[in-house]
């Protein structure tokens, strides 16, 4: 097991590119499986997670050609569907919860698929009803078998269909537009997530030659067709990246230049942290934010307390409110993070309040910060990375923090942040990665 050793309160300076985006890694490289064709993929993360779904598809006999570490062409003229409901495929998809967005293409190529329990961090609730209820009313069955812990799906005749989505899951809309693109006839997802990451697999499908129409809105329509080719798909840089390294520069009063950000692709991530007081300025493709003695938290236009929430998009995303509630402990004034999705996400803050923090848990889903305004610095402790997001927000605090912190179970870093350590000591950050 590996640890970061974090000496915290040094200000950082220069340029970061952010990697390529997890969220729509995970569905992009499932969608190969919906072609024997080549497909050629770029701005992959080299992460946990996306490696672990290569080397699943690997173990399926997909041919993988890993050209550079962020470009893959991958052929899935030969899939050995077995595997899947063998136990080695258990074990490993069992610990990503991407893995699960196999199943979309799997019925829409081959008509069968196999899901385990879903995987991943432990940051509350992840259900599969939105997945399992789209492909059934495309006609397929599935009956959970106890014994060897897998959701059992066949469709043997995948009809298109009207659906009204139970919620705008971003994975659940994915694998059923994949499923739906094979199927007969016409299919309508009706409340459907519309996220960029959503946007992306469309366009890429399209390409392939799916009939897919509304994207970008929360209504898509899928005409079934026979058979998808191949094509070359590039990523977008990952937001919660950009996000994150918003929050760092400012809690550690840095200048910090984030470069190729995908501003386009942001929706309203950057009004939120300036909703935190903190400035930025855009020149191109990229963001600036220089140092800051320090910034305010804004209040509504009634005077009462800021309310940073999450919502579908293009609401805020739920990914980034761990950043918020960290970044907001040094702001001048007060903010109530509501965490609506995840009824886990929030309980870190313990570690931030042994730090210095003043937060008040209120309940498993809303914290108040109120801010120190750089009158006293967070304490390095020791502490531990509950999940990835968390684990960030943990880093970012102890980057800020005077003295030394150790942040154990990286390995949940190491899931959606490539290189993080390295490319913050190109920044100027002290941290390490040690052998625990």
């Amino acid at each position: 097991m590996h640890s970061f050793e974090v000496r915290g309160g040094k200000k950082l300076n220069g340029a970061i590119i952010p990697q390529g985006a997890k969220n729509e890694a995970l569905q992009i490289i499932s969608a190969v499986l919906l072609t024997p064709e080549e497909v050629t993929i770029s701005n992959i993360p080299d992460i946990i997670d996306v490696n672990l779904l290569i080397e699943l598809l690997g173990e399926m006999n997909v041919k993988v050609n890993r050209i550079s570490r962020d470009t893959c062409i991958f052929r899935a003229d030969d899939v050995n569907i077995d595997y899947l409901h063998s136990e080695a495929y258990k074990k490993k998809s069992g610990r990503l919860r991407g893995s699960v967005m196999l199943a979309g293409p799997m019925l829409a190529r081959f008509r069968k698929a196999f899901i385990p329990k879903p995987g991943g961090d432990k940051i509350g609730r992840r259900r599969l009803d939105t997945h399992i209820i789209g492909f059934e009313k495309l006609g397929a069955s599935f009956i959970y078998h106890e014994e060897d812990g897998f959701f059992h799906l066949d469709a043997p005749d995948l009809k298109g269909a009207t659906m009204l989505l139970d919620e705008p899951s971003v994975t659940g809309t994915a694998n059923i537009v994949m499923a739906a693109s094979m199927a007969k006839g016409t299919t309508t997802i009706y409340h459907a997530a519309c996220e960029p990451y959503i946007q992306q697999l469309c366009r890429m499908l399209n390409r392939m030659g799916a009939r897919i129409s509304g994207i970008g809105s929360n209504m898509l329509t899928i005409e079934g067709v026979d058979y998808l080719g191949g094509t070359t798909h590039r990523m977008l840089p990952d937001m919660i990246e950009v996000g994150s390294f918003i929050g760092l520069a400012a809690m550690t009063q840095s200048d910090i230049t984030i470069k190729g950000a995908g501003i386009e692709h942001l929706g309203m991530i950057p009004e939120k942290f300036q909703q935190l007081g903190i400035q930025m300025n855009f020149s191109g493709d990229d963001i600036h934010i220089p140092s800051q003695d320090s910034y305010e938290i804004q209040t509504f236009l009634d005077g009462s307390v800021m309310t940073i929430y999450d919502h579908p998009w293009p609401g805020f995303t739920p990914d980034l409110l761990s950043i918020v509630l960290v970044t907001a402990i040094q702001a001048k004034g007060s903010v109530l993070i509501h965490q609506k999705m995840f009824e886990s996400r929030l309980f870190f803050v313990d570690k931030l309040i042994d730090m210095g923090a003043r937060i008040v848990l209120c309940d498993p889903h809303r914290a108040v910060v109120i801010g120190l305004e750089r009158e006293q610095a967070l304490r390095g402790i020791t502490m531990s990375s509950p999940d990835i997001r968390a684990g960030v927000a943990l880093l970012i605090a102890a980057l800020s923090a005077e003295g030394k912190s150790i942040i154990q179970n990286i390995e949940q870093i190491d899931r959606g942040y490539q290189d993080i350590d390295g490319r913050l000591r190109m920044l100027g950050a002290d941290i390490k990665r040690i052998q625990e």
